[in-house]
């Protein structure tokens, strides 16, 4: 049993009469192994956010179901959590109490909370910002803050949509690194909305192409990712051969690769 299966979902959205309008997802389905990183990608309108936010429970499916461990979700669940294209932390609160904001709607009490909260700060490499506001914090600590919310609850599986698309390329490659090292030291099972080719490359066991609301097809990734230099993954051949694959699916009729 996979540990996230989406299973043949679909998303229309109607009018007050109830008359159909729009079809965001036809029948989706894919399962993501524990520990697993899968990318979703494909082109703007091709409802990969939409397919994401029915996983977390933040919008409902018209048909089909998403199960985590085996369970049917229904709403959000302290089983998945989500890191959004901004951070959106709180300005009030300092970066420790920031991420330890789930962990306070969790119930978690003092002084455990703090401990928690401190150890995924450490894990970020936030370590020296735990009393700075988020208006005293760049675009990629911010971003870093928000993994390490979302982590802090101990979710089964951590949902990103599109979370380093604001940020410039050099701080988006940093944080890649930073993600694959967390990921290393945490084994979660990871789902990453992106719209970028080499995001889903560097990052994923597997891409989900989704277009026109379907699964296209799904490619594996096979990169040792273990090397400290992204420049040096970026340099290998299989990592060319699938981006060239992911490019020829999103722009070509023709899939050349399916699930391999």
């Amino acid at each position: 049993m996979a540990h996230l299966e989406v299973c043949n979902i679909s998303k229309s959205f109607r009018t007050s009469g109830g008359v159909e309008f729009a079809r965001a997802l036809d029948g989706v389905s894919f399962a993501v192994e524990k520990g697993e990183i899968v990318a979703l990608i494909g082109p703007s309108g091709s409802g990969k956010t939409t397919a994401l936010r029915i996983i977390m429970g933040l919008e409902s499916a018209s048909s089909g179901e998403v199960r985590v461990a085996g369970r049917a979700i229904s709403g959000c669940g302290y089983d998945r959590g989500m890191v959004f294209q901004h951070a959106e932390l709180l300005p009030w609160r300092n970066t420790l109490s920031n991420i330890g904001y789930g962990l306070e709607m969790k119930g978690v009490k003092e002084p455990e909370r703090s401990r928690i909260a401190s150890h995924f700060l450490e894990l970020v490499g936030l370590g020296h910002a735990r009393d700075r506001r988020p208006h005293q914090l760049s675009g990629g600590m911010k971003q870093r803050a928000g993994i390490a919310r979302a982590l802090a609850i101990d979710p089964e599986v951590l949902l990103m949509d599109e979370p380093f698309g604001a940020l410039d390329s050099q701080t988006r490659e940093s944080l890649h690194g930073e993600l694959l090292a967390i990921h290393a030291k945490t084994g979660k099972t990871i789902i990453i909305v992106t719209h970028d080719l080499d995001e889903a490359v560097m990052l994923a066991d597997r891409v989900v192409v989704l277009k026109g609301g379907q699964v296209d097809q799904i490619v594996t990734v096979e990169l040792d990712r273990s090397s400290s230099e992204p420049g040096m993954v970026r340099a290998t051949d299989e990592y060319a051969r699938k981006r060239a694959v992911l490019w020829d699916a999103l722009h070509g009729d023709t899939p050349l690769e399916t699930a391999q």
